[in-house]
């Protein structure tokens, strides 16, 4: 059964992928409304993200192939990637909104739980004979991996003995759970969510990548407040209490802060724009208790339409992290 649910959960990648291939234009969009906002994410997140929102439509996959998808059409409204370098790469584009990391991770060595090769640590894998499936270098944990070899300096012996470099974690650990190999190279999370067939050989902490995860909205998106209420709900305590449970590692939102208002006068109807930090998972925005229509624009740029029946002074700005404060001056 356990075997069955392992190698569905890589299935699922590529049978995702296929469909969205062959879906037409207005079928997908059709698609895309009656299910919520689609996310493209990478394989590792193949869990947790239902669980987070089980109303969206998700394609896995690594993340290096779902950036090169978004540049070329494919109909995403949020790209989360299994590191930094693909948003930051779309966004500079111009494909993406500025990226915000939302969560981290570790990698690992499992093995089958029946072990037969006896590792019982990163260095046993030097061994003669030793078979070992890793994640291809263009996906980012295969790109952890030799980093972390390296680091150790047994890259080239491990190399030695890798017999398969797979498309995506979650294919490495189909590959150990099933005994076509000894090892296998993923993330923590790909452990926790099925310790029953796999054990866990830890890597040690002072030779751990920094494993951080990024998250754009897609700049074509026909459904911006869809897919930023989306992201929101990744960031906010609740969310980042999920991937957790998932073996992954929350990152702490800093809160909010206000620096400039620019005009420093507006009428009531008009644009305002606030100038600060972390604003990115702005979720209102009230002027004396009125709400208040706004874009969050980046990180750290709100656009907000002053209400028609605002009142000076104090202008609240509520994030997932918590809220600060404003003055805004009506003419």
């Amino acid at each position: 059964m356990r075997n069955s649910l392992i190698r569905a959960r890589a299935a699922i990648i590529a049978v995702l992928v296929v469909a969205l291939l062959g879906a037409a234009g207005a079928t997908a969009k059709s698609n895309r409304m009656a299910a919520g906002i689609t996310v493209y994410a990478g394989s590792s997140m193949t869990s947790v993200l239902p669980a987070i929102d089980g109303t969206n439509t998700y394609s896995f996959g690594s993340s290096t192939t779902l950036a090169t998808q978004i540049t070329n059409g494919a109909p995403a409204d949020v790209f989360m990637s299994a590191n930094t370098t693909s948003p930051a790469s779309l966004y500079a584009a111009g494909v993406v909104q500025k990226p915000v990391n939302f969560i981290k991770n570790t990698l690992a060595v499992v093995v089958p739980k029946s072990n037969p090769a006896n590792i019982q640590t990163i260095y046993d894998l030097v061994k003669p004979g030793i078979k070992i499936a890793e994640a291809a270098s263009s996906v980012p944990v295969g790109s952890y991996t030799v980093q972390v070899l390296k680091q150790m300096n047994l890259n080239d012996q491990v190399q030695a003995n890798v017999v398969t470099q797979e498309t995506s974690d979650a294919n490495v650990v189909a590959k150990v759970a099933t005994g076509q190999v000894d090892a296998g190279f993923v993330y923590t999370s790909d452990y926790v969510i099925d310790p029953k067939e796999l054990t866990l050989i830890k890597v040690p902490a002072w030779a751990q990548p920094k494993a951080t995860y990024a998250l754009a909205i897609v700049t074509k998106s026909g459904n911006q407040a869809a897919a930023q209420a989306f992201v929101n709900k990744v960031l906010s305590p609740a969310g980042q209490a999920i991937f957790k449970q998932y073996g992954f590692i929350p990152i702490a939102t800093p809160t909010p802060t206000v620096t400039a208002v620019i005009p420093a006068a507006v009428k009531k109807g008009g644009t305002v724009t606030f100038r600060g930090t972390n604003l990115a998972t702005t979720t209102s925005v009230t002027f004396g208790g009125v709400p208040a229509k706004f874009k969050v624009v980046s990180a750290t740029k709100l656009t907000v339409t002053v209400p028609t029946k605002a009142k000076s002074g104090m202008v609240a700005v509520t994030t997932t992290a918590g809220n600060t404060t404003a003055t805004v001056k009506l003419s």
